[in-house]
Formats: C-alpha cells, structure tokens, sequence
C-alpha cells in the first residue's frame, strides 16, 4: 500500500489531502487540510501575485509539508491552478515555494485541470449526460459530458473572487448581483458547445461555494443527513436563497447559518454566477435542479493515480467501486459479502411475486448485503447497528442519499432487531411509508442470506421458492454440511412472517 499527498493550490483556498492507495484501484482519504489563501487577491489591477498573498501561500505550505511529513508519504502532487496560471510573476512565485517549502508546484493547464475535475465528477456519479461548473476563486470552469465521454469544456477567466473585486464599486448589493449576472451572460454567449447541450443534461455543482450553498440548504430544510455529494437544490429552493442573499450587505451575509465566514464576502458572487447560467438562453436546456458533487479536481488525481485506466474510460460500475473499496479499507472477508448479496438477489428474485418491489431497490438491496458485516471492524456485539452508522456515513458514490439511509436501515435490519430499536427516526422524513416497507422486506431477505453464509464456506449455493397459499417453500443447493447455515435461518421465520405475511419453510 502507497501513501500519497496531494496539493491544490486554488484562487481563494489551498487544500491538502492524504491518501492510502490500496491495491486494485482503491484510495482512502486517511487527512485533509485546509486555508484560505486568496492567492487571486487584488490580480485584477495588474496581473501579478501580491506580496502578503504570495507570503500566506508560503506559509501555508509550510503547514502543509509538516503535516504531510508526518504522514510518511510516498509522493506528493502539488497542482497550482487559474491564479498562478495566469500571473505574470508565475515563476518568481514557484521558485520562492521551492526555496522555502521544498514544494514542486505544477501549474495545470485549463484543459489538464478540466480533465481532473471531469474525473472527480464521472468517476463518482451516476448522471449520465452532465453539465459541470467548477466556480472557484479565478475561474468558473465549465465541461459538458454525453453519456459519459466529455464533449467540450472551456474555462471562464474570473471566479467568485475576482467577481467581487471586479464589481465592489457597486454600493447596492442587489444592482452588483444584477451585473454579474449581466456580465457572465456575456462570456457564456462566447461558448458556441452551449447551444448543443442535450435536453436532458442535468447541472452539476462543484467546489467550496457549491458545497456552502447545499450547507446553507440543508441548514434551512433541516435536513438530516450532514453529506455534500449528491445532494441536490431544487431551482425554486436557489431561487429563495439567492433571493434572500442579494439585498445584504456583508454583516447580514456573514451571519448565515452554514455559511463559512472565509467565504462569506465572495459567496453573492458565486449565487450569481449560477443564477447566470441558470437564465442563460439555451437550446432546450432547463435544469430544474443542482446536483452537487463533492468530488473534484483533487478526487479526479485519485482517481487518476490509483486506476490510472480511468484518463482513457470512466469506471463502469461506481457503486461497485465504492463498496469494494470500503471492504478493502476495512480488511473484510470479500468472498462472504459477494456470496450474501448474491444470496439475497436470489431471494429478491424468487420472492418478487410476494414483494412487488421494483428493481431500483437493488441498489439498496446490494449495499446493505455486501457491506452487513462492515460494523464488525470496530465491534462485534451490535454489529449490525454499527454496520448501519458505517453505511450512514460512508459517502459511498453511484447512489443517492435517500437510498444510502435506506440501504444502512436494511443493514441494520438484518439482525433481529426491529426498526425502533435502531434510533434511525430522524431520517425517516427522507422516506415514503413505502420506502419502510421494503426495507423491513430487504431486512428479511439480507438476514436469510447472511444465515445461509453463516459458515463463510459457501456450502448453500442456490435458492430456489414456491409460494403454496399460506406458506413459502424454501428448497436448498447445497455443496456440503449446511446444517448450521439451516438452523440459523430458522430464527429468521417470525420476522418473515411479520414481512412478507406468509410461512416460511426451509427444506
């Protein structure tokens, strides 16, 4: 296993990240770290780096080295973006960050860091036709995708800080929002690729003011689940906020509930940017919602270093990737959680005519089997709740929130505790009467996969169910003594019965 550190040097915020790259493919993120820097500062009357902006970057990576050191990495990635790739004092800038943090900074390209962001976005969402804007500090970067193959990207030369530079002689907050507007409606009208984006192309969100804003949405909502990546803000839901937003001044901003008081006086600017995009003229194109993405530049150099295959084909299966790599991380028995969800797909296929549920709870259905033993890591006795708050908390990508609560309530199902032992009542806002009805079905099904793997030997390889009127008929194929995998599912028949309103016979 490598460990590695990756530096990116943005406009506003320098960000630190440390991984364990694992074999197969797989990174953890094992520390991070942050600051602003707002490098881009005061660039617009010149085009050069100040002097207290160069002198806080240094400094900061100072703190980065220290930390990174302690780690033992293997390697360090230090990329420099928009506001170095466009000062005219670059290279005074990088040699004085060799000097004195003996940091290699590689200034990316607005095509290389596009590639990265693209990576971040497509390796970690299941959105298949995309339009992703990256606003950081000195640049908005823009990159249209069609079923998976990146079609055009271009980068605008101003972000979130230097729009409110550009436009501080404003002294009405509403009329500076107004010009923003105005004016990044002008650049997008340079962007003939905008005229050809698909109908059905779905916003994707990225980077700090992104992530603030679903803060602040998830604040409003009271939402419970604390998870920036694939969470999505309906355009009405923008609208208010935005609304809200634009009259104030700074004090009144600054005292938002989730907005981060380093980013506060450049958030409006940001609201703006989107709300340009939003307005802008296009041929079909109408997103009715953001969906934000907590993966990017920094997340696509992990991707990229990990499966290096991904600069030339995106991951087919996301979910699958994402699960694995929590198995690996986490030293489980891989052989046990394939055979269970295998198990359990059986089951769900054999029982449909009793559930009726539709394929998307196969999704769930496989997270909960293939990481149900993932709480004992930590903790054998209550495994299962831990399973859950593991799950819960994952961040798994390729599926979306309210499927990830469901799929940790069917894990922690699985066992023989009911619902309201499993302190889950605040996220049952997030689903339907019909979401706990099948996730008590799915407990059920995941509970008889795992007892018919209890030996982790394999030796129950098939299932095959006959409903006769008020009972199920449950026949085995076996490939050995299953006399324990047997008896434990017997345990399961009063939750079935309680499930599925039917008997159950295991022969």
């Amino acid at each position: 296993m490598e460990k590695i550190a990756i530096i990116d040097l943005g406009s506003n915020t320098a960000r630190l990240v440390i991984a364990n790259i694992m074999d197969g493919g797989y990174f953890m993120v094992v520390d991070e770290l942050k600051e602003p820097v707002r490098l881009a500062q005061d660039m617009e009357i010149d085009g050069y780096l100040r002097p207290l902006r160069m002198a806080q970057t240094i400094k900061t990576l100072r703190t980065f080295r220290t930390l990174y050191e302690s780690h033992k990495v293997d390697k360090v990635f230090a990329y420099a973006t928009a506001a170095v790739r466009r000062a005219k004092n670059q290279k005074t800038f990088i040699d004085d960050v060799q000097t004195a943090c003996g940091i290699k900074l590689t200034v990316i390209s607005q095509e290389e860091e596009a590639a990265f962001v693209y990576q971040g976005v497509i390796n970690s969402m299941e959105v298949p036709k995309g339009l992703i804007v990256d606003i950081g500090g000195g640049s908005v970067k823009m990159i249209y995708y069609n079923r998976r193959v990146m079609i055009a990207q271009d980068t605008l030369p101003f972000g979130a800080v230097t729009l409110t530079e550009k436009f501080a002689n404003y002294t009405h907050p509403e009329e500076r929002a107004l010009a923003i507007e105005k004016y990044v409606g002008e650049h997008l009208a340079k962007l003939p690729w905008l005229a050809d984006l698909d109908p059905e192309t779905q916003l994707i969100g990225v980077g700090g003011s992104i992530r603030n804003l679903g803060k602040i949405s998830r604040k409003i909502k009271k939402y419970p689940l604390d998870m920036a990546h694939n969470y999505r803000i309906p355009f009405d839901e923008f609208e208010t906020i935005y609304d809200t937003i634009k009259p104030l001044d700074l004090d009144k901003t600054a005292r938002i509930k989730g907005l981060s008081s380093a980013r506060a006086d450049i958030f409006p600017a940001a609201l703006s940017v989107i709300a340009a995009i939003k307005n802008y003229s296009y041929n079909g194109f109408d997103p009715n919602e953001i969906i934000i993405s907590g993966a990017g530049l920094r997340e696509g150099a992990m991707f990229r270093y990990a499966l290096p295959t991904v600069a030339e084909k995106p991951i087919s299966d996301i979910l699958g990737h994402s699960i694995y790599t929590l198995l690996h991380h986490f030293n489980m028995n891989i052989a046990h959680a394939e055979h269970v969800f295998d198990l359990s797909m059986q089951l769900f296929r054999q029982l449909k005519v009793l559930h009726k549920l539709p394929r998307s709870y196969v999704k769930v259905l496989r997270v909960a089997s293939m990481l149900h033993d993932i709480g004992s890591s930590f903790k054998f006795y209550d495994h299962h709740k831990h399973s859950m708050y593991f799950i819960l908390n994952s961040n798994l990508y390729g599926i979306p929130q309210k499927d990830l609560v469901l799929a940790a309530i069917v894990a922690g199902l699985h066992y023989k505790d009911g619902l309201e032992s499993l302190d889950m009542a605040k996220y049952l806002t997030m689903l339907t009467e019909e979401d706990l009805e099948a996730a008590k079905k799915l407990g059920v099904i995941v509970r008889i996969a795992e007892c018919f793997d209890r030996s982790c030997g394999g030796v129950i390889t098939g299932l095959t169910c006959d409903v006769l009127g008020d009972s199920v008929i449950l026949k085995t194929k076996t490939a050995g003594d299953c006399t324990l995998e047997i008896k434990d599912a017997m345990e399961a028949l009063p939750e079935f019965r309680r499930a599925f309103r039917k008997n159950l016979e295991i022969l």
